[in-house]
């Protein structure tokens, strides 16, 4: 299983990170894109990194706005795995 990471660890990983927001035991990131379609694609490139790293975002598509909430389930909370995804779609 996955370590959970504790408060100062959380705080490091967030500076790598910080368009994402921190909402409890997630972070959070809307993706804003010029339409519907455009949103789509940009969540297919998505779907492609969390398969590659095992790991997967809940996403929420409101037409151009693509929200992306990352947590690891099956460890309770904020793992490395978050962070690491995160950076991931953030170079996309």
């Amino acid at each position: 299983m996955t370590k959970l990471l504790d408060e100062p660890e959380i705080r490091e990983h967030l500076a790598s990170v910080p368009r994402w927001e921190r909402r409890g035991s997630q972070i959070v990131r809307t993706f804003e894109h010029k339409d519907f379609v455009a949103a789509t694609g940009f969540v297919v490139a998505v779907a492609v990194l969390a398969e590659r790293a095992d790991h997967h975002p809940d996403i929420d598509i409101r037409w151009n706005k693509v929200t992306l909430t990352l947590t690891t389930h099956s460890a309770g909370g904020l793992t490395g795995m978050d962070f690491a995804l995160a950076r991931s779609i953030d170079a996309l």
